[in-house]
């Protein structure tokens, strides 16, 4: 017969790798599966290779790979099968059937049923008339697939369907809203006074532990309410023959997977990073490849690893950014935001979220790069999804990519959303074309950082003032009499007209003219700051809007 491996996340509790290694022993017991193993792909033993090489060196050359997960997130989506495809690599001819999630199902439903009940005993007699007086909070994971999310909800229905509880509210315990007292809160306001807290596991681990405290907590501030927590899932029988059901889905070639909410497949609002990512496997400790390591994030259980998105905000009005970009910032845990980043975008962030401040204010405080990189990666180790959120475009003088750097570095996924730059941008909305048919086919876009002969200054001035295109300077308020001064002497016109626009998109802007010859006494006079771009160059005179002192 195909032999079967159990695939386990894995978990930092004694108690739930011994509850996981029960229910394959009672899997294999049954004996009607042919041969069976399990293994984790990460923090516990024995890791997925062992569990695979054990079947392997029995003979078996497919297998039937079953993903112990209750909902289709990113470990069933993506880590498991890339662990397997590294199986299938260090045994060629291996193949393998893939195994659905297990839930929803109505045998789990009925394994919560008794949980909940067990829970109620003692304190009321289990039958449908008392459960008319008992609300249930499901607690599940938690996850940053909202596919995953729903099908706790969905779980949480057909619960209360019925079932004769007063009703059944779904809740998180990580990485989703609502927590678990933001439900018990709920169901409080709602008229509760008994209230059985049923986790949606399968096994003991740090998670439910924390459903056990959160609860105890809340019920210690009111104690006007019966609150009970029901235990996990656990090693069962029905636990058993629904493994035992997915193994015969899998061998008949009866996957009944839904991608049609599948946010790596479909555009989710919210989740617009997740659409084509790459998966890849974990490296668990106990597995001789790559570069091992062992997660240590704070939830310390199953877990979707966090990410980086770094996100040009464009020039400074709240709905100059892409719709990509801003589908990341409302699927955001984590904000790193910049001092030329749209501020108003903040405002709509969830309460939940963290915002780190990460401004460089010229001649002012300012955040090291070295500690932006830090903060990066510390917080997409931690689990969450971190929006690094700039002005204009990443890479124009952004140092975007040293901040994608570090994040692979680490190895940290991290993708770059493309953002209007002030560049383009600035003069646009000064009615200013950078290009135009017949006036200027180049355009050229420098930084003003470093004046003219600064010995760390890449540019070619000399060059420069010979083209006779369009050339757009950033950040230089504090150079642009040097920058034009050595401009005239290669060769520019001291007549080139000039336009300086200040806090572009702004209700504030203001767009001042010179020529090059007197664009510096004229910035200074008329106390020119940033955020500022000059523009040189013959499409100046084209401007549609005049001038704004």
């Amino acid at each position: 017969m195909t032999g079967l491996v159990i695939v386990g996340h894995g978990t930092r509790s004694a108690a739930g790798v011994d509850q996981f290694a029960a229910l394959v022993e009672r899997v294999r017991r049954r004996g009607d599966v042919g041969d069976v193993e399990g293994g984790f792909i990460e923090l516990s033993r024995p890791p997925l290779t062992d569990a695979v090489g054990a079947l392997v060196a029995r003979g078996h050359r497919a297998l039937v790979a079953l993903p112990l997960v209750l909902t289709a997130a990113g470990h069933g989506k993506g880590d498991i099968p890339a662990a397997m495809a590294r199986e299938q690599e260090r045994h060629p001819g291996l193949s393998y059937r893939y195994g659905r999630p297990l839930g929803p199902h109505p045998l789990l439903h009925d394994a919560l049923e008794e949980r909940i009940d067990a829970a109620l005993a003692g304190a009321v007699q289990a039958d449908t008339v008392d459960r008319a007086g008992t609300w249930v909070a499901l607690i599940g994971r938690g996850s940053t697939d909202p596919d995953a999310n729903a099908e706790v909800a969905k779980v949480a229905r057909l619960l209360w369907e019925g079932r004769g509880y007063a009703g059944v509210e779904p809740g998180f315990v990580s990485l989703a809203s609502p927590s678990v007292p933001a439900v018990l809160e709920r169901l409080r306001r709602l008229g509760a006074r008994r209230i059985v807290v049923a986790p949606y596991f399968l096994f003991a681990g740090v998670l439910p532990d924390r459903i056990v405290a959160q609860s105890a907590e809340f019920a210690a501030a009111h104690p006007d309410l019966d609150v009970r927590v029901a235990e996990v899932i656990g090693d069962c029988d029905a636990l058993a023959d629904l493994v035992r059901e997915r193994y015969a889905e899998a061998l008949g070639g009866d996957i009944r997977m839904n991608c049609d909410t599948c946010a790596y497949r479909v555009l989710m609002p919210g989740f617009a990073d997740k659409v084509g990512r790459p998966q890849r496997p974990h490296d668990h400790p106990d597995d001789p490849v790559g570069h091992h390591h062992h997660h240590g994030h704070d939830h310390g259980h199953a877990h979707d690893h966090g990410s980086v998105a770094v996100v040009g905000g464009g020039p400074g009005p709240d709905d100059l950014i892409t719709v990509r970009g801003k589908a990341l910032l409302d699927a955001a845990d984590v904000v790193v935001v910049d001092r030329l980043a749209p501020q108003g975008l903040l405002a709509g962030l969830r309460p939940d979220v963290l915002v780190v401040d990460a401004a460089k204010v010229p001649r002012g405080p300012s955040m090291a790069q070295e500690a932006i990189n830090a903060a990066l990666v510390s917080h997409a180790r931690a689990g969450r999804r971190v929006v690094r959120l700039k002005g204009g475009d990443p890479y124009v003088f952004g140092r975007g990519h040293e901040e994608v750097q570090a994040c692979t570095a680490a190895g940290v996924p991290v993708t770059v959303v493309p953002g209007v730059s002030s560049a383009i941008a600035a003069p646009a909305l000064a009615g200013v074309p950078v290009t135009h048919r017949g006036v200027a086919h180049d355009v050229t876009v420098v930084s003003g950082h470093l004046p003219p002969g600064h010995p760390d200054s890449l540019v070619d001035w000399a060059a420069l003032a010979r083209a006779r295109g369009t050339v757009v300077l950033l950040m230089a308020v504090d150079t642009i009499a040097k920058i034009a001064s050595v401009l005239i002497e290669h060769g520019r016109a001291p007549e080139t007209p000039v336009l300086a626009v200040q806090d572009a998109g702004q209700a504030d802007q203001r767009s001042v003219p010179a020529r090059l010859d007197e664009i510096g006494a004229v910035a200074t006079r008329e106390d020119i700051r940033p955020p500022a771009v000059f523009v040189l160059g013959p499409v100046v005179a084209l401007s549609t809007t005049g001038p704004t002192v």
